[in-house]
């Protein structure tokens, strides 16, 4: 999982507590709206990651306005829910492309085309982030 969070500080621009917490939130999103089976293969190959979803479900939301608005957008489904569990836990709209494209970038060199595919095909809206 180090790795994967130094990826995604390096290119989205993210600290590194950030980086790990957003990770948490796309896999646990994914483990929801995504294929089962993919996604357990997927959680499966990528170390650390069953505890980083855990860690970002255990956390709450950020604080003031921007915590409010980024709760209310989480409670939204699909992308949306998604963009504003993000924006909650720090991570800017401009952020979310870097951050998709190196999380996907990773799950593909660990876990496969194969799997990594299906995944993003069978989420609306989760393409134009990967």
């Amino acid at each position: 999982m180090d790795e994967l969070i130094a990826r995604i500080t390096e290119s989205a621009g993210l600290d590194a507590a950030v980086a790990r917490k957003a990770v948490g939130i796309v896999l646990a999103f994914l483990q929801k709206e995504g294929p089962a089976a993919e996604v357990g293969q997927l959680v499966a190959a990528l170390p650390g990651a069953e505890a980083t979803i855990a860690e970002a479900q255990g956390g709450s939301g950020g604080n003031g306005l921007a915590g409010m608005i980024g709760g209310l957008m989480g409670n939204a489904g699909g992308i949306m829910g998604l963009a504003g569990q993000l924006t909650s836990a720090g991570v800017s709209m401009g952020q979310m492309q870097p951050l998709g494209k190196a999380l996907f970038a990773y799950a593909r060199e660990k876990a496969g085309e194969d799997v990594v595919g299906p995944i993003v095909g069978a989420v609306p809206g989760l393409s134009q982030f990967v």
